[in-house]
């Protein structure tokens, strides 16, 4: 989930760069600044950006000159509209197009904006980067927020005949300007309107308490022994004294990653409870009253059930599923139940497996929740040699990056070249061209790739967080190509040792790029449907999904390894152990993706308590008991504070169509090689190409030939009924 749980750290700031589909903003707009000149500053000749020139002065500039720009066409349109009683001959050529000549400009902008926020924070601290987000998102949205403009699209799309991309076009138009109550009566609108405002002030407050739990919670360690099994890196993250990495005593916190890490390495049953229950409590009022976050988060759920119901809709779920391929409540549920009934017994059956390990080691506590990830992994480095910490050495960030990029050029058809002609934000960023195969002439695409972590000025919410930004769509209205940028927080090469990445940060960077060659591949020729653009919530993760199943497969490892000192390969036992990291415990994680799914769905689906829903679902998912005080759904920031309520089933969805994918693969591989490059060069062609300008089931059904199954996800249940 894909896609999206644990992220902290200004979760408000976090939103505005992941989701740009928003309503109910108070917009800050900026000062406009100078006139600029008749040549953007912000960009190169060829189109790359000169981030020597990239301001916040110029930033501001650029975009309140375009979004003006903008916002003027649309007027004109839609007095032209009225003028025409909402008659118009070439929908295309006098509608759809100069408004996209206007868009693609300031988008442009915004992607720079927020490529440097992201990077550098010292050069576009947050209030500068949320006034440019706020104006940009006015400006843009500004078009499906116009009644004459939906009529004349809607009359176009009944009377006239058009391509499927057009026609897909067209209906976004008409979807989002419903989905903003555009048609409602100006009553209703007013109503709408301050609903949304009311939900966004909830949304920030909600984010703001979680915010300050996880900032409030401090343990310290003084014991040495309870920090034995910890590797260096987490003992100098974790130390007071950091230049005394080993003498403590040792602070652990909340903000995720020191708090997995702990959980995973703590050899003490009780100090893992301790932290866990501050965890599964936080912004709950059970340590401070004023960071309850109860209350707020049933207003929201209130707010957003009267949105629905203005709108037309019987409940905000419902509404939810306009954007998603599943369609409806009752098929996302059908979804959830099916993997459960298959995921529940073998959770059963991994749990008991567990426990009889831990207490074959000594445990003689009741085994609880808080204890798999420390028995997880050691039964891993016992059964299987998997060792996260060693297998690090085989994995330079300089081999992984060479053997993805030549995994994708054999799969996908492409050539990826460095490009040594363009200044970036910071020294360590590399520039790459992405060719088609059969065309070196002129690049398709390109993407920056800034990989090290930089103390202070770098935004890290972890130290696995990655992050693509899609800085400009293709267009074929616009001319112009696809542009995007990777940023990731990996060590730098330190006294003549390379970057070396463990598995999780291996999989992210897989998982990112994915989404990135799907913002790269596209053939589409309008910005709306191009790259990521209007692809259902529920497949959008698909394609980095697809990476990180491609990267388990035995050739992949060893394409992108090899010993950074010795320059041993890895051994086949190794290899198998990685493979086996993949699957142990993979019903229990697949139960609790299904049980927040279901949690968040059910949150928005009826009015019940959030409490008395917790009550009946989770003993459904899992083994375990709840916890008296347990109340998750108080730090439930990604549905609460974020875009993702009642779509986080999304994520497992996206998992689902990417397994199922990935089995095609397979399936061709058993055939021979050339088998899986006609695979791949398919994916490529409609996934990949289609994008947001073909519905996504028929993307899927030209793929596969047929409807989706879950039966290749199910499969990487190492336990489950459909594997025996």
């Amino acid at each position: 989930m894909a896609r999206f749980v644990g992220k902290r750290l200004l979760i408000s700031r976090l939103n505005v760069l992941l989701n740009q589909k928003r309503t109910g903003y108070i917009v800050l707009v900026p000062e406009i600044g100078e006139e600029p000149g008749v040549k953007n500053p912000l960009l190169r000749e060829d189109g790359f950006p000169e981030f020597n020139n990239v301001t916040i002065e110029n930033c501001v500039a650029y975009v309140g000159h375009q979004a003006l720009d903008l916002e003027k066409s649309v007027q004109n349109i839609e007095g032209q509209l009225i003028e025409n009683n909402n008659e118009i001959e070439d929908i295309f050529g006098e509608l759809i197009n100069p408004i996209e000549k206007e868009v693609i400009p300031l988008e442009t902008t915004w992607g720079l904006a927020k490529t440097i926020y992201m990077a550098n924070s010292t050069l576009m601290p947050t209030k500068s980067y949320l006034s440019i987000h706020n104006r940009a998102f006015k400006a843009t949205t500004m078009r499906f927020n116009s009644l004459p403009i939906f009529t004349a699209v809607k009359k176009a799309l009944v009377t006239k005949n058009f391509t499927e991309e057009q026609t897909r076009v067209l209906e976004k138009y008409i979807l989002e300007t419903k989905l903003n109550g555009v048609c409602l009566l100006t009553k209703d609108r007013q109503v709408l309107n301050e609903i949304l405002n009311k939900l966004s002030n909830l949304k920030k407050s909600y984010g703001e308490r979680v915010n300050t739990s996880i900032k409030q919670f401090k343990h310290y360690i003084h014991d040495s022994k309870s920090m034995k099994e910890f590797p260096p890196h987490l003992l100098q993250t974790m130390a007071d004294n950091q230049e005394q990495p080993t003498k403590g005593p040792w602070k652990v916190t909340l903000h995720p990653y020191v708090y997995k890490a702990f959980l995973e390495y703590c050899p003490n049953h009780d100090l893992r409870w301790n932290i866990w229950q501050a965890e599964t409590r936080k912004a709950s009022g059970y340590y401070d009253k004023n960071s309850n976050n109860s209350i707020a988060l049933e207003e929201i759920r209130g707010l957003r059930q009267d949105q629905a119901k203005l709108l037309g809709y019987k409940n905000y779920a419902e509404m939810s599923m306009e954007t998603k391929m599943l369609g409806s409540v009752d098929d996302v549920e059908k979804m959830l139940a099916s993997l459960l009934e298959r995921a529940k017994p073998a959770q059963e059956e991994e749990i008991n497996n567990l426990v009889d390990f831990a207490e074959s080691n000594g445990f003689k506590h009741k085994f609880e929740i808080y204890d798999i990830s420390y028995w997880k992994r050691k039964q891993l480095l016992e059964q299987f040699d998997f060792d996260d910490e060693q297998i690090r050495d085989y994995f330079s960030t300089t081999k992984v990056l060479d053997g993805m990029f030549a995994l994708s050029e054999q799969l996908f058809k492409i050539k990826i070249h460095e490009r040594g002609d363009v200044v970036a934000w910071n020294e360590d960023v590399k520039v790459f061209d992405v060719f088609d195969i059969n065309d070196s002439r002129e690049p398709i695409g390109a993407f920056y790739i800034d990989l090290y972590r930089r103390e202070d000025l770098k935004m890290s919410i972890h130290e696995n967080s990655g992050w693509m930004i899609g800085i400009r769509n293709r267009s074929s209205v616009y001319k112009s190509k696809p542009l995007a940028a990777l940023i990731f927080n990996f060590s730098k090469p330190l006294y003549g040792k390379p970057s070396l990445l463990n598995l999780q940060e291996i999989q992210k960077l897989f998982f990112e790029f994915g989404q990135t060659l799907q913002h790269l591949l596209t053939k589409a020729n309008y910005s709306d449907v191009s790259g990521l653009s209007n692809i259902s919530w529920d497949m959008v993760e698909t394609s980095g999904n697809l990476m990180t199943h491609l990267l388990f497969e035995a050739t992949t490892l060893k394409m992108i390894s090899c010993h950074y000192s010795t320059k041993d390969e890895l051994t086949d036992s190794q290899i198998k152990a990685i493979q086996q990291s993949k699957m142990h415990l993979s019903a229990f994680d697949l139960c609790e993706e299904i049980y927040l799914s279901t949690l968040d769905l059910e949150l928005h689906k009826t009015r019940e308590f959030w409490l008395d829903i917790v009550k009946s679902l989770y003993p459904k998912h899992f083994v375990f008991d709840l916890d008296k005080k347990y109340a998750y759904p108080c730090s439930f920031s990604p549905i609460f504070a974020g875009e993702w309520g009642a779509a986080y089933f999304s994520h497992l969805h996206a998992r689902l169509i990417a397994a199922d994918v990935h089995s095609a693969f397979e399936e061709a591989r058993k055939l021979g090689k050339e088998e899986v490059l006609k695979v791949g060069k398919r994916y490529r062609d409609t996934f990949m190409g289609l994008g947001g300008a073909c519905d996504q089931k028929q993307a899927f059904r030209k793929f596969r030939g047929r409807d989706p199954s879950p039966k290749a996800l199910l499969k990487t249940i190492k336990n489950s009924p459909m594997t025996k």
